[in-house]
């Protein structure tokens, strides 16, 4: 088997933490940006149309794996009220950074990621891969939360235009990096979205259990990873040995 030269992770649940946010808060809170750009529309009427347009998007990005973004089933919601608008109307871009401003703010890094990931940067090569339907998010959370320099390539799904677990956004991560499948370890917490897609592309794989995914999901899955560790002070511990051993 060849050396790893490189270590890709997930970022939401694996390196981070989202603490104490609501989504019915941030779901208000764009409902006011809305108003407040000049759209004449109760705040009903566009949850509605907003939630249709979400539902017919989500179809496209689960079963498609093709991403799309939180502008474009906002403008569609506010076509479908009568309104003339595009996703890259300037009022509707304010809109969707007003509604990612809490959610920015609840992500802290998990216990241990950040000395793990200096330690590891050290030998390898350190990429990111993330669903997510607005980048810039991602970006800033990295920033925010002082760990954006430890990586060599960060691919977000939409800029890439695909979701985990589609080859393809996996395919261009190792691209980016410089290296193959086989010579790449891969971090996640979703059974489906990491271990499926990164196993795919001949990747070895660690699950890492989250606040969203638990042992339980990962055997319900049927997927099989090549380490399974309790939490990312765990990994930082054994992952010389598992890399070694391989």
């Amino acid at each position: 088997m060849l050396p790893v030269k490189a270590v890709i992770f997930d970022f939401i649940g694996t390196l981070t933490e989202v603490r104490n946010y609501s989504l019915e808060d941030s779901t208000m809170k764009l409902c006011k940006a809305i108003a407040e750009a000049g759209f004449d529309v109760t705040a009903d009427a566009f949850l509605e149309a907003y939630s249709q347009a979400h539902e017919k998007h989500r179809i496209t990005r689960y079963q498609e794996l093709v991403e799309v973004t939180n502008a474009v089933w906002i403008s569609d919601a506010l076509n479908n009220l009568g309104f003339q608008t595009t996703p890259e109307d300037s009022r509707i871009k304010t809109a969707v950074n007003v509604f990612f401003e809490d959610y920015l703010n609840s992500l802290k890094l998990t216990p241990c990621a950040k000395k793990m990931l200096e330690q590891i940067s050290v030998d390898y090569r350190l990429g990111l891969v993330s669903n997510f339907t607005y980048a810039p998010v991602i970006y800033a959370g990295l920033r925010k939360l002082g760990i954006n320099h430890f990586f060599n390539a960060i691919l977000v799904s939409e800029e890439v235009g695909w979701r985990k677990p589609s080859q393809r956004i996996f395919e261009e991560a190792l691209k980016k990096l410089e290296v193959t499948g086989t010579e790449t370890v891969y971090v996640g917490d979703s059974p489906l979205e990491d271990i499926k897609g990164a196993n795919a592309v001949c990747m070895r794989t660690i699950f890492v259990p989250s606040q969203f995914y638990s042992l339980e999901s990962l055997h319900e899955s049927m997927q099989k990873p090549d380490l399974i560790v309790k939490d990312i002070c765990e990994l930082a511990k054994r992952f010389p040995e598992f890399v070694n051993r391989n």
